[in-house]
């Protein structure tokens, strides 16, 4: 009976890990993407609207 639990809680933790690294990788394609897009239009970065100041602003990395 040990053993099942062990095993049960290998697999749980297994998951849990599993997603945050498909999480992760999405996250990170994401901003390889961005980063080709800038270097394909030969941007040196991309503008968001602040709405409180009514000014364009280069996006931060987040």
């Amino acid at each position: 009976m040990p053993q099942l639990l062990f095993f049960a809680a290998a697999a749980v933790v297994g998951y849990i890990g599993y997603r945050a690294f498909v999480r992760e990788a999405e996250r990170v394609s994401a901003r390889v993407r961005q980063a080709e897009k800038e270097a394909e239009n030969q941007a040196q970065g991309t503008l968001v609207y602040d709405p409180e100041s009514g000014e364009y602003r280069v996006r931060k990395p987040e």
